[in-house]
């Protein structure tokens, strides 16, 4: 349901004469910029556009199209024999759960319907800071809750690939921007595998980097230790620049790390050595795992060990507590953030109980909040309790610290750990209805978001079903150089065969 200022004038009316817009990497389309190849107006043309012929696959709320155009027209008027700004004119899509000043944020919840955010976000700021364009938001799962893109209160996203499947979530229409070539690059958030899950069911690269490297500080919560900004794209070069540009202290999040930020893409190429790669044997020979997924994932670890890698397969004994105890402390988290939604400063209001106060609270919440949401909430409020408290929520967090240290024992040996990034391909809509069942399937991603550490999902692979499917890898918190370095050789590999 694109919301867009149409302009038919300023649409692209292609001459034959002209070649079509193409775009590879940022760095491609900043030499085609300064060879007078391309402009940015055409840029943001091509892709307003596109956006348009794909509206039903329902990947963007709105799109700022006006706007947009106008800061294209800004950049090139600026542009001389230099690009000023490492995002100068790259078309980048936000997840509707970042603000961005003037603009309406949903978090796809009619509880949001009609608010406009005052303020920037930090990621959007930097965004703008280095030239960047945004093109307008995307849909995803209601608050950031689910892993299908099907709680959205404005609509299911479809997959571009198969549009009888669902893209992933929460960051869905996110993953289906970058995957439809619908924008450059886009920003989704990652609270327990929202963008290396679609990304996955998507065929596109999805990155979520360690927790505080970049600002949380303009995200809208769902839980608040857990939450991570990432990054959708078609490759890694753009990933580096991207996370390069966002990532960084940040005075209003005092979560976000102060390490600082290396030059990513500047030392891609510089790491090239054989590494060490653990995966977990219980997550390997799951029953949930799909067979080919299985197989395809081992032939590729046999390769490793071929080109001098050192594979080993390691015991796990958590892996069984990894889901329930991510939802026990994410819940509880969602209940809290959440209760600020009250119908009383901002959003949607039931205005037939305004007499009432508690009243108004009850009809608002139940009529603005969708079944995933509240169900969430119910059980974080359940665990929260007086009576379930030391049960369930401080027994959660005693297993979290164990996974963590645990984890640190792990990267002590090994550099990375490889998983699957979820245990079959993109499903169908409405496959599986019962809740347990959706949430098993983050089986492998929740994981990367309990211990804080960064991952990446990274389309190696196609199944016989003709859908692809992607190797997770995971590194040491603040080793994202590493990881991206090793990615970016992982994807050069296979597309070299």
């Amino acid at each position: 349901m694109i919301k867009t200022t149409d302009q038919p004038h300023l649409l692209p009316i292609h001459n034959s004469d002209q070649p079509l817009f193409s775009f590879n990497t940022i760095k491609d389309y900043h030499n085609d910029l300064l060879n007078g190849q391309t402009t940015c107006v055409e840029a943001v043309r091509h892709y307003i556009a596109t956006a348009k012929a794909n509206h039903h696959l329902n990947a963007f709320l709105e799109l700022f199209e006006e706007e947009a155009l106008q800061r294209a027209a800004e950049l090139d008027a600026q542009r001389k024999d230099s690009i000023n700004g490492k995002l100068h004119g790259v078309i980048i899509a936000i997840k509707d759960v970042l603000c961005y000043k003037g603009h309406r944020v949903t978090a796809a919840s009619k509880i949001l319907s009609g608010f406009t955010s005052i303020y920037n976000s930090t990621v959007v700021e930097r965004l703008q800071a280095e030239g960047a364009i945004i093109i307008g938001r995307n849909n995803c799962d209601e608050f950031a809750m689910g892993s299908s893109n099907e709680n959205s209160a404005y609509g299911a996203v479809k997959n571009a690939l198969d549009e009888t499947k669902v893209p992933g979530g929460s960051s869905g229409g996110s993953a289906v921007a970058v995957q439809a070539k619908m924008c450059m690059v886009s920003l989704g958030s990652d609270t327990g595998g929202s963008v290396r899950q679609p990304a996955d069911f998507c065929g596109v690269v999805g990155f979520k980097p360690s927790y505080g490297r970049i600002s949380r500080y303009g995200l809208i919560a769902y839980a608040s230790s857990f939450d991570q900004v990432g990054i959708f794209a078609n490759n890694i070069e753009d990933v580096a620049i991207t996370l390069e540009v966002i990532a960084g202290a940040d005075e209003y999040d005092s979560t976000a790390s102060s390490t600082p930020v290396p030059a990513f893409s500047k030392l891609l190429n510089e790491e090239k050595k054989k590494y060490r790669f653990a995966y977990f044997k219980q997550a390997i020979e799951n029953s949930s795992l799909d067979v080919e997924i299985r197989t395809q994932i081992q032939s590729f670890i046999k390769s490793l060990t071929e080109q001098g890698h050192t594979v080993e397969a390691v015991d796990f004994k958590l892996l069984e507590h990894i889901v329930p105890v991510y939802y026990v402390l994410t819940t509880a988290e969602a209940s809290s953030n959440l209760s600020r939604y009250d119908g009383v400063k901002f959003g949607y209001r039931n205005t037939a109980a305004s007499g009432d106060i508690s009243r108004m609270y009850t009809a608002t919440r139940s009529e603005g909040f969708g079944k995933e949401v509240k169900r969430r909430i119910m059980l974080g409020n359940f665990v929260l309790s007086a009576g379930y408290f030391d049960a369930y929520f401080t027994k959660a967090q005693q297993v979290r610290q164990l996974l963590v240290q645990q984890t640190n024992q792990l990267f002590k040996e090994n550099d990375f750990i490889l998983l699957p990034t979820s245990p079959t391909t993109a499903f169908g809509f409405n496959q599986h209805k019962d809740p347990v069942e959706m949430f098993l399937a983050d089986i492998y991603t929740v994981y990367a978001n309990l211990v804080g550490i960064p991952a990446i999902s990274l389309p190696l692979f196609r199944h016989q079903n003709n859908m692809p499917f992607s190797l997770q890898l995971l590194a040491p918190a603040n080793s994202e150089v590493s990881l991206l370095c090793v990615s970016q050789n992982f994807l050069h590999q296979r597309r070299d065969r």
